[in-house]
Protein backbone atom coordinates (compact mmCIF):
# COMPACT_ATOMS: atom_id res chain seq x y z
CA UNK A 1 0.00 0.00 0.00
CA UNK A 2 1.04 3.33 -1.06
CA UNK A 3 0.33 6.27 0.90
CA UNK A 4 -0.01 9.89 0.09
CA UNK A 5 0.19 13.10 1.78
CA UNK A 6 -2.93 15.13 1.35
CA UNK A 7 -1.71 17.88 3.81
CA UNK A 8 -1.52 18.49 7.22
CA UNK A 9 -0.40 15.21 8.05
CA UNK A 10 -3.10 13.02 6.44
CA UNK A 11 -2.46 10.70 3.92
CA UNK A 12 -4.87 8.40 1.03
CA UNK A 13 -3.76 5.10 -0.21
CA UNK A 14 -2.66 5.77 -3.59
CA UNK A 15 -4.14 2.95 -5.37
CA UNK A 16 -7.22 4.10 -4.29
CA UNK A 17 -7.11 7.79 -5.75
CA UNK A 18 -9.02 7.68 -9.08
CA UNK A 19 -8.59 11.91 -9.83
CA UNK A 20 -7.47 14.87 -8.64
CA UNK A 21 -9.31 18.00 -9.79
CA UNK A 22 -9.21 21.66 -9.19
CA UNK A 23 -12.11 22.80 -6.83
CA UNK A 24 -12.21 26.43 -9.22
CA UNK A 25 -15.31 24.59 -11.60
CA UNK A 26 -18.77 23.95 -11.58
CA UNK A 27 -18.74 20.96 -11.77
CA UNK A 28 -16.56 19.83 -9.62
CA UNK A 29 -18.21 22.16 -6.46
CA UNK A 30 -21.47 20.24 -7.57
CA UNK A 31 -19.16 16.96 -7.31
CA UNK A 32 -18.02 17.99 -3.28
CA UNK A 33 -21.71 19.35 -2.33
CA UNK A 34 -23.32 16.29 -3.32
CA UNK A 35 -21.21 14.13 -1.73
CA UNK A 36 -20.81 16.08 1.38
CA UNK A 37 -25.52 15.49 1.30
CA UNK A 38 -24.68 11.98 1.06
CA UNK A 39 -21.85 11.75 3.59
CA UNK A 40 -19.10 11.18 1.42
CA UNK A 41 -17.36 14.08 1.93
CA UNK A 42 -14.14 13.89 3.62
CA UNK A 43 -12.40 17.49 4.36
CA UNK A 44 -9.26 17.73 5.61
CA UNK A 45 -8.63 21.28 4.67
CA UNK A 46 -8.39 21.78 8.76
CA UNK A 47 -10.07 25.31 7.92
CA UNK A 48 -8.17 26.72 5.03
CA UNK A 49 -9.49 27.19 1.28
CA UNK A 50 -10.18 23.84 -0.63
CA UNK A 51 -8.28 24.01 -3.92
CA UNK A 52 -8.72 20.09 -4.59
CA UNK A 53 -10.94 17.53 -4.96
CA UNK A 54 -9.49 14.02 -4.92
CA UNK A 55 -12.23 11.04 -6.07
CA UNK A 56 -11.70 8.20 -4.41
CA UNK A 57 -12.83 4.64 -6.05
CA UNK A 58 -15.04 4.12 -2.52
CA UNK A 59 -17.34 6.93 -4.18
CA UNK A 60 -15.82 9.26 -1.50
CA UNK A 61 -14.61 12.79 -1.97
CA UNK A 62 -11.72 14.41 -0.44
CA UNK A 63 -11.36 18.01 -0.04
CA UNK A 64 -7.58 18.95 0.43
CA UNK A 65 -6.07 22.65 0.69
CA UNK A 66 -2.86 21.56 -1.08
CA UNK A 67 -2.47 22.63 -4.92
CA UNK A 68 -3.95 19.91 -7.41
CA UNK A 69 -0.22 20.29 -9.13
CA UNK A 70 1.59 20.10 -5.76
CA UNK A 71 -0.54 17.27 -5.01
CA UNK A 72 0.47 15.67 -8.39
CA UNK A 73 3.80 15.61 -7.99
CA UNK A 74 3.65 14.13 -4.85
CA UNK A 75 2.17 11.40 -6.00
CA UNK A 76 4.41 11.09 -8.91
CA UNK A 77 7.36 11.02 -6.38
CA UNK A 78 5.77 8.28 -4.08
CA UNK A 79 4.96 6.18 -6.89
CA UNK A 80 8.29 6.09 -8.63
CA UNK A 81 10.08 5.76 -5.56
CA UNK A 82 8.08 2.79 -4.33
CA UNK A 83 8.45 0.85 -7.51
Amino acid sequence: MKLVDVGFGNFLNADRILSLASFDSAPIKRLSQDAKEVGKAIDVTCGKKCRTVIVMDSGHVVLSAQEPRNLAASFALQTETSL
